[in-house]
């Protein structure tokens, strides 16, 4: 039974929504993934807020036209193409995707769209050599922690610095 007209409106709203709510968008070939291969991609993407989407290309062609957001991605609509669909830490995205890929061997990148711009595969390479937001957090913390620890520092040192001058005030008195 073939799908409606209704159904795959559906299908291209909901691709729609997923969409705007996603920041990067990377196009990889997953022709020889199993649906277990796919499952186990997915699970890898969930923790970094990402999801792989496998559609019909005709379906995604419709989700983003008249979008210049996503327009790019119509380029690599060919072939058995699968959605790596990041909404805030896309950096986690793409490393889930590599490490994925370098396990299995089957998949290939694309390329991806981001604010608009066409992505090549190395400019993917380059987002996952990014920090994550959590290291990014970290080295915040600990450039703030830094600053504290030297404020205090210094402010100890004031009244020591005082207490070693009338010290030495004193010896000189008593000598």
């Amino acid at each position: 039974m073939g799908r409606t007209l209704a159904n795959k409106k559906a299908i291209v709203a909901g691709l729609k929504e997923t969409l705007s709510d996603s920041s990067l968008a990377v196009v990889i070939n997953y022709r020889g993934l199993t649906v277990a291969e796919i499952s186990d991609l997915r699970n890898r993407l969930r923790p970094s807020g990402a999801s792989c989407t496998v559609t019909k290309n005709t379906f995604m062609g419709k989700a983003i036209e008249g979008d210049d957001k996503w327009s790019p991605i119509e380029g690599l609509l060919k072939d058995t193409t699968a959605f790596i669909l990041a909404k805030d830490d896309v950096g986690a995205a793409v490393k889930a995707y590599q490490a994925f890929q370098k396990e299995t061997k089957k998949s290939e990148v694309l390329g991806g769209v981001m604010e608009g711009k066409l992505l090549s595969q190395n400019d993917i390479k380059a987002i996952a050599d990014l920090p994550s937001k959590d290291e990014l957090y970290a080295q915040i913390a600990g450039a703030t922690n830094n600053i504290v620890a030297n404020i205090a520092i210094l402010v100890n040192e004031i009244p020591t610095g005082v207490a070693r001058a009338v010290q030495a005030v004193a010896d000189k008195d008593a000598a």
